[in-house]
């Protein structure tokens, strides 16, 4: 899956991206992504910013603001992962799915 995704992390750090708490919570001991996730978001959101930004030179600062709403939306980001085939690879807990 990494490779198929051009990730190069360590394997482990990997597996916690795809954890969700809940899975964590029915499985003792194993570490969940929401510290990751808290990291990520952060970085996805800086990177949509700057691309909007460079690619709208003109463009007053609420319409940057909408476009980038409109990249990092659930529907946006839910659309890519089902695109990337992600959905088997999530560890969810029983009740989440």
């Amino acid at each position: 899956m990494q490779k198929r995704l051009g990730v190069t992390i360590d394997a482990e750090t990997f597996l916690r991206s795809l954890t969700h708490r809940s899975y964590a919570f029915e499985n003792p001991g194993v570490a969940h992504n929401e510290r990751l996730e808290f990291l990520g978001d952060s970085v996805l959101s800086l990177a949509i910013a700057e691309e909007v930004f460079r690619r709208y030179p003109d463009m007053p600062e609420g319409e940057l603001v909408k476009r980038h709403h409109v990249v990092v939306s659930t529907v946006a980001l839910a659309k890519v992962a089902r695109e990337l085939r992600l959905g088997p690879h999530i560890r969810l807990g029983k009740g989440s799915g």
